[in-house]
């Protein structure tokens, strides 16, 4: 199998898959490959905080056409996973100097699918693109082809909590891997004084209180294949189930000074179900006080898309300025593509890491705040 996920996120999502019992783990670019059962597979699905889909390959080839796609396509046996009354759509990652018109290779591939359930009787499965029963991937790199099974159906950074959605939301899968990347011990503070649609505080939640993120979705293609056991599927969710831990005592909050975006994300939490877990409160990053106890803070602050650049470096210096006075004590990571505008925090981060908010490259920076901190260096 493959889970795939964000760039940057590869390795975290790897650990994430070998305490799920995984193994043949190997990693690669935006993914992760692993060997497991149908059991793993469920599991998969349920419970990894880092993983975008979790897909089945089945079928491998070399083609340097799109009618060689077609011709190697039509001898998969389709009838073993699709009827005629299921629907199906095709996502695909293509990078190849064979297959230019990347649409026209996907065009190819629900070509052969259907010819052939035509060869064989004459009806054959509808494409719906909005809410397929087996969605499918088609990945080409050069000549190497991979046609797999999509058994997650839509993202599985859509949990099913976020009600409302903030401009430029910062997405599940990437908040959860963040946490995960800021050695948050679970034990101590967490506090996203931006916290805009609350999806860093709920990811923290999530995992600190051990709700795998499938208990609050509970969708998914594999449940339309013809294999699926509701069996193995039932048991898992009752482990999960029983598996919630909810008798730490932990702090958990985050604040924003838009008071109707603070209202959006306390929908969110309540639709998590953690509004006794998670404490929101509207205040300015300026004049909010970090919790008493030092902990660990996450800020994804604006990068300046929207805004001047003389207004950016006065954010950024106002957020050095404020890190400095109020989190002596604390971890503050910062997540921004605003590289130039980032040294004007003015201290010297201890970490650096690459990650992609979208299409946007971004370094997540970690601040170790005590007395007489270092001054931010001018290098990116």
């Amino acid at each position: 199998m493959v889970a795939t996920t964000f760039q940057g996120l590869e390795q975290v999502l790897a650990t994430e898959l070998e305490q799920l019992g995984a193994g043949g783990i190997e990693i690669r670019k935006r993914a992760v490959a692993f060997e497991g059962d149908k059991v793993l597979l469920y599991a998969a699905n349920m419970h990894l905080f880092t993983a975008v889909r979790i897909l089945l390959p089945v079928a491998s080839f070399q083609a340097d056409s799109p009618d060689e796609l077609y011709d190697r396509a039509r001898d998969i046996p389709w009838e073993n996973w699709l009827e005629i009354q299921t629907t199906f759509a095709i996502t695909f990652a293509i990078h190849s100097e064979y297959f230019t018109h990347t649409q026209y290779a996907a065009l190819r591939l629900k070509d052969a699918i259907v010819d052939r359930f035509r060869s064989n009787g004459g009806e054959r499965p509808s494409v719906d693109t909005n809410n397929p029963d087996i969605p499918l991937h088609l990945h080409i790199n050069q000549d190497q082809v991979t046609v797999s099974l999509n058994s997650s159906g839509h993202s599985l950074h859509k949990r099913g909590y976020r009600q409302t959605v903030h401009k430029a939301p910062l997405s599940e899968v990437l908040a959860a891997g963040m946490i995960r990347l800021s050695g948050w011990d679970m034990q101590v503070p967490l506090y996203d004084p931006m916290c805009g649609s609350a999806t860093l505080p709920i990811e923290a939640a999530l995992a600190a209180y051990r709700i795998a993120p499938g208990l609050i979705r509970n969708d998914f293609a594999f449940k339309h294949w013809k294999d699926y056991d509701p069996g193995i599927f039932k048991q898992l969710l009752l482990q999960a189930q029983s598996d919630v831990l909810l008798d730490r005592k932990l702090i958990i909050t985050g604040s924003d000074m838009q008071s109707r975006v603070l209202a959006q994300a306390a929908e969110n939490v309540k639709a998590a179900k953690l509004e006794d877990r998670i404490s929101l409160f509207p205040k300015r990053f300026e004049d909010a006080d970090p919790p008493k106890f030092p902990g660990i803070a996450i800020i994804n602050p604006p990068y300046g898309e929207r805004m001047k650049k003389d207004d950016m470096i006065a954010f950024y210096r106002a957020m050095g300025d404020r890190m400095k006075q109020a989190y002596k004590g604390w971890k503050v990571w910062v997540l921004t593509s605003n590289l130039e505008a980032a040294k004007f925090i003015g201290l010297k981060p201890s970490r650096k890491i690459v990650l992609f908010n979208g299409p946007l490259e971004c370094r997540f920076l970690c601040f170790d705040i005590y007395e007489g901190s270092k001054k931010y260096q001018n290098e990116n």
